[in-house]
């Protein structure tokens, strides 16, 4: 899909990383660039939420967006089922990627580069952000807050 767009863009191959601090460091980049995939249930519906690794997502801005009481993370069991992959391996596409509406927090773009894992836990892309948004499509809406993350 990248390579039909004209992207730029470089695969890194990486022993397995389970957190954004461990992804950053094995990729060489700083934790910002990181585009931390989050599967969220808003209201009965899962959508596909995108941001800055270096920041954390705010439920009552999601809540507002979407007018509705709950929102809460996909478990693991649920993410298996609905896409096939681990947490931590989930790529910042929606369709025709993964079967869901993108949502991505400003904070992706503030960067000249999005770094990610790419369906597995061994293997990310970093490309230019700009490529990344045209390709992905999103629809953009601040949902993030700082995190108590320190940079790598």
């Amino acid at each position: 899909m990248l390579d039909g767009a004209g992207a730029i863009y470089r695969q890194v191959h990486h022993a397995a990383t389970l957190t954004s601090e461990d992804s950053a460091r094995a990729r060489g980049e700083e934790l910002r660039i990181g585009g931390k995939a989050l599967l969220l249930k808003v209201g009965v519906q899962f959508r596909l939420f995108v941001l800055s690794a270096e920041r954390k997502p705010d439920s009552d801005a999601i809540k507002q967006k979407f007018g509705v009481k709950k929102v809460r993370f996909a478990t693991p069991e649920e993410l298996l089922e609905l896409t096939g992959l681990v947490p931590g391996s989930v790529p910042p596409f929606g369709e025709p990627i993964l079967p869901f509406e993108l949502y991505v927090d400003p904070s992706t773009f503030e960067n000249e580069k999005i770094a990610f894992n790419a369906g597995s836990l061994t293997d990310s892309i970093v490309m230019l952000a700009e490529d990344y948004r045209r390709i992905a499509t999103p629809m953009e809406f601040r949902f993030s807050k700082a995190s108590n993350a320190q940079p790598v």
